[in-house]
């Protein structure tokens, strides 16, 4: 986490506050469960918030540098505010108890704001993707003009991929809902199984299906996995940005504010920096998913190795997709297309997009389609390389004309009819959010 790419709200999700709170929260659950199942005196927790502990993290760090433990020093910093009642927090619990249960929590309501970011994504995409539904464009495949499509069409690609992206984090979200309180390697030995419901419950998660000393990392790689495949997704429409604001093309581009400046040198610039600047968080994105991954195998019922990674990758992962998502929906409602630029680029092959409808309309006058392709991209190749007019170089084609007849061949130039189901296709993203 670094303040240039790190939001409000999940620097405060992720600061020492908030952690340490979530820790007492998490003690203090379990502290109620032990005085239901009569484990602890009745009205000990009640007492322990009724002191409304004021907790110092800086406390704490000095506390750890005596006893090299966090949650150690935790407890003991507790007990310095609370007093006798402390005594009876952490009973029959590991460190991990505390610390898998907590880390659940944080990365809970992590995903809940990745969440309501990602929904507010995909909602700018569908908008801007309605707009421009008939908004006819090139399609390209390998960077080379195939057939015509619409800014629409493409923009409601990206709006399905990001609604995709919703459900993978309400999956993650769910995979991760899981604690621990089971003691030192989940046997329950000083606790009970209903102690861990009850207490788990309270907080919002329920209890790992078969823990050892830790809740199992393969939920954890899954979450990680998933905010790298929503960056991904991101970082798709941030290249065809990228692409569209080439000088060469000049289809759309990024909004260029008032008295911003596109080069320390080069007055002229105006440069796509949102869109770069999401391709290169999108690679931070996939790099923190492998050590996620690396966590899964630990030594037998746990060791140390995870927590430092964990500590590192939960909020940094987090907050660069929460920063990302807050900026490609700035990007997508920003964004300035030139329909005019657009409609030059897709005719600037002369209709050679309409290749695919004469070969089929030669193909239904009875001949072999290898025949037709032959026919097709000779006239074709004859466009690009001569620059010859397709059109005209078909109509003077006797093998064509003799099967086709001008007007048929002229019927094949039909944009609309190319683009005839564009609506249809933007309409099946206008609900995704």
């Amino acid at each position: 986490m670094i303040p240039r790419y790190t939001p409000k709200d999940m620097a405060e999700l992720w600061s020492d506050k908030t952690r340490f709170a979530v820790w007492l929260d998490v003690e203090l659950a379990a502290c109620e469960a032990m005085e239901r199942a009569s484990l602890v005196p009745t009205g000990t927790a009640a007492a322990i918030r009724g002191k409304q502990l004021a907790l110092e993290p800086p406390r704490i760090d000095e506390i750890e540098r005596t006893v090299k433990h966090d949650v150690i020093a935790f407890l003991t910093h507790v007990e310095e505010l609370a007093g006798a009642d402390a005594r009876w927090l952490h009973r029959g619990m590991t460190s991990s108890d505390l610390l898998d249960t907590s880390l659940a929590v944080l990365l809970v309501r992590a995903a809940d704001g990745l969440i309501t970011r990602q929904v507010a994504y995909v909602r700018a995409l569908v908008a801007r993707a309605t707009e421009h539904a008939t908004t006819p464009m090139i399609g390209r495949s390998h960077g080379i003009h195939a057939e015509p499509i619409t800014f629409g069409v493409a923009l409601a690609g990206h709006a399905a991929e990001a609604a995709r992206g919703i459900e993978r984090l309400r999956a993650a979200r769910d995979e991760i809902s899981v604690g621990k309180i089971a003691g030192a390697v989940g046997t329950y030995a000083h606790i009970s199984p209903e102690i861990e419901r009850d207490a788990l419950s309270g907080l919002g998660l329920r209890p790992e299906t078969v823990a050892t000393q830790v809740v199992a990392r393969d939920r954890h790689a899954a979450f990680f996995v998933a905010l790298a495949v929503v960056g991904a997704g991101i970082e798709r429409l941030a290249t065809n940005v990228r692409h569209w604001q080439r000088n060469e093309v000049g289809e759309a581009e990024e909004a260029f504010t008032v008295g911003q400046k596109g080069s320390s040198a080069m007055p002229h610039k105006r440069n796509p920096i949102l869109s770069e600047n999401l391709t290169g968080l999108a690679r931070m994105l996939r790099g923190y998913a492998l050590p996620a991954l690396e966590d899964v195998a630990l030594w037998h019922e746990r060791d140390i190795s995870h927590s430092s990674v964990e500590r590192m990758i939960a909020p940094d992962a987090t907050t660069t997709l929460a920063f990302m998502q807050d900026r490609a929906r700035a990007l997508v409602e920003g964004l300035v297309v030139y329909p005019e630029r657009l409609r030059h680029n897709l005719e600037r092959t002369g209709g050679l997009f309409f290749s695919e409808a004469l070969l089929l309309a030669l193909v239904e006058t009875g001949l072999a389609r290898q025949d037709a392709y032959v026919l097709v991209q000779r006239n074709a190749m004859k466009a690009l390389k001569e620059g010859a007019d397709f059109r005209a170089s078909l109509l003077a084609d006797a093998d064509v004309t003799a099967r086709l007849g001008q007007a048929r061949i002229e019927a094949a130039f039909d944009l609309s009819h190319a683009l005839r189901y564009a609506t249809e296709i933007v309409g099946r993203v206008s609900g995704s959010a």
